[in-house]
């Protein structure tokens, strides 16, 4: 039986703020975020939070900022009232951490609510009780106090979906963490039941960032992780990218910025993830702290009623910033600071040349690239293209250098070569002690690269297929397959419209004949429909460059000579991302003459 109808009305206002409230506040860690956000726009240099019961009996947010004066306090807890924006001009390039104008009010109408501030140049402070708007004088230095009790009493469906104390007060230190990252010159301390629990005092100046990158993620993510500054046009990339050894299992270290909002952006993960496929093994998710600065006009804030995602004019441009910001810090191998002892000088290029015995450099074939002879050398396992990587093994006939002295052998971050292990290891002697290499990992690596370089803006080699591979598309797929083609052939891909709702798998890349045409050409699509097609062809062809590097690379067991061995190791002094193989597997480990002593008990 149909319910009768019922008219349209107006909601009431209590109503319609606790739907708001329902967008904005999920649960404490929503109020923490809405009031560091208002602390850090009023001008404060030191913010206090104090918690009871994980912040759902208490969140008290204190600050030394400007202050609220007593004749605009009651505005203050009205759903839509700011003095953040003031026009369509200001929204559309917002440079505050809140505009919106629900946050109090929200909070308001789903916690009791009391307002406490003074603002510069008044006598005195007022009280306001959100409830009964009821306000009186009190005594407090110039800042304010907000403190909210009770959360979610009016509505307790909702407390009901909380978690433990424990878990909410671990939300709420995250989201002061957050804040804290990005505003090193502001000091945060966090109280939770009388205790305090976590304290980050201010440092002010380019120097503070380091320090309070240190206070939060720890001395370890200093030293384990490279700097970032890159310029592309408007964007602005700054902070620090762990190292690949250094990669967790849960994606629980990444912070991205967008002019000092912590945000959760598709566009910026992608990159960053992006940025460090050549150097991550498996499903490791990477570490970093990232900064991006860019014309408040060119990006959309107001997406998400948390604030939390935004929408980036040209999200292209961002995207490649990020990438090559992360990818550039990255590239450095750091085997250019082994073996330098805390007290060591920097490194410097040796005098004395390294030894002999270096590797051919790196070369085409002697014959154009035509098509066919691309299909020779891309093919994965084809004798041509090995053949080709492994010419890189046979040493110069140029006649043997004498051997470089041992203090200027030193002087090379990986040092020299003292020996080969089970065919599989070289052992070398630097600086700070003992260095250890993979070395068909390593040599991997730099076949890897000079491939990448020598191929750079060639078409993959294609395989037309005797029989073209057909299946339903989507709409999207269709689309994407018409307005993409000329990217798709660049992958060594054909695949045209065969019906209104079907596509034909006409040719694929030679290396890859022999696997899942259909399953090839829908993951590309899907790629292409939602990434930037030069990323896309990138990451297509690496993969295959990655393929045939690995099969180029010196096997186990293969005995080298000294100076094979010493070429080695200045190569990989002089590759980019060489401190990982292309799987993301580390190519060499140091260890320290202390380390050495400690198994041996020297000095004990």
């Amino acid at each position: 039986m149909n319910a009768p109808r019922r008219p349209i009305r107006d909601l009431p206002d209590e109503l319609i703020s606790q739907i708001a409230a329902g967008e904005v506040i999920e649960r404490p860690a929503s109020v923490v975020r809405e009031l560091l956000d208002n602390a850090l726009d009023a001008g404060a240099t030191q913010i206090t939070l104090r918690l009871l019961a994980g912040g759902v009996r208490l969140i008290s947010v204190e600050d030394d900022g400007a202050g609220i004066p007593a004749d605009e306090m009651a505005t203050a807890l009205r759903r839509h009232a700011t003095s953040k924006i003031a026009s369509l001009a200001e929204l559309e390039a917002v440079g505050t951490m809140g505009f919106r104008g629900e946050a109090l009010a929200a909070i308001n109408s789903i916690a009791e609510v009391a307002l406490l501030s003074r603002a510069g140049g008044q006598s005195s402070a007022h009280l306001l009780d959100g409830r009964t708007g009821e306000m009186k004088p009190v005594a407090r230095a110039q800042g304010t106090t907000v403190e909210v009790k009770e959360l979610f009493f009016s509505v307790p469906a909702r407390r009901k979906f909380l978690k433990t104390d424990a878990t909410e007060l671990a939300h709420c230190i995250e989201a002061v963490r957050r804040h804290a990252l990005a505003r090193p010159d502001v000091g945060f301390a966090i109280w939770h039941e009388g205790k305090l629990i976590e304290q980050w005092r201010a440092h002010p100046g380019e120097a503070g960032r380091a320090q309070r990158l240190a206070d939060v993620l720890g001395e370890d993510f200093l030293a384990e992780s490279v700097a970032i500054d890159y310029r592309a046009g408007p964007v602005h990339i700054t902070g620090r990218a762990g190292l690949p050894d250094v990669a967790r299992s849960r994606a629980d270290q990444q912070f991205a910025y967008v002019n000092g909002r912590f945000v959760r952006d598709k566009v910026i993960a992608h990159a960053a993830r992006a940025a460090y496929e050549d150097v991550l093994h498996g499903q490791r998710q990477p570490v970093y702290v990232l900064h991006v600065t860019i014309d408040p006009a060119r990006v959309d804030v107001n997406v998400h009623p948390t604030k939390i995602e935004v929408r980036f004019r040209d999200s292209r441009e961002v995207h490649q910033a990020v990438r090559h910001a992360i990818e550039n810090a990255l590239a450095a191998p750091r085997a250019a600071l082994a073996g330098q002892a805390a007290d060591a000088p920097a490194w410097r290029a040796p005098e004395s040349p390294p030894p002999s015995g270096d590797f051919k450099p790196f070369r085409p074939p002697t014959h154009s690239y035509t098509a066919q002879s691309a299909i020779h050398f891309e093919a994965n396992a084809g004798r041509h293209a090995v053949e080709e990587l492994r010419a890189l093994w046979q040493p110069s006939a140029t006649p043997a250098e004498p051997a470089a002295p041992v203090e200027a052998a030193h002087d090379w971050p990986l040092g020299r070569a003292i020996a080969q292990l089970h065919g599989v290891y070289i052992l070398a002697e630097n600086r700070a002690g003992l260095v250890l290499v993979d070395m068909h990992a390593a040599h991997e690596r730099i076949v890897y690269e000079r491939l990448k370089t020598q191929l750079d803006g060639a078409q993959v080699a294609s395989q037309p297929l005797l029989i073209p591979a057909t299946f339903a598309a989507t709409p999207l797929e269709v689309a994407t397959a018409e307005s993409a083609a000329a990217v798709l052939q660049r992958l060594g891909l054909e695949v045209t419209p065969f019906s209104p709702r079907t596509l034909a798998v006409r040719a694929v890349p030679t290396s890859l004949a022999a696997g899942d045409a259909v399953a090839l050409a829908r993951s590309v699509l899907a790629e292409l429909a939602q990434h930037d097609a030069s990323s896309v062809i990138e990451r297509a062809r690496d993969e295959l460059l990655a393929t045939m590097a690995c099969h180029g690379a010196v096997r186990a067991n293969r005995r080298l000579t000294h100076e094979e061995m010493n070429a080695l190791l200045r190569q990989m002094e002089a590759t980019e991302r060489s401190d990982q193989c292309n799987h993301g597997r580390p190519t060499w480990r140091q260890l320290s003459m202390k380390e050495l002593d400690g198994l041996f008990l020297r000095g004990r």
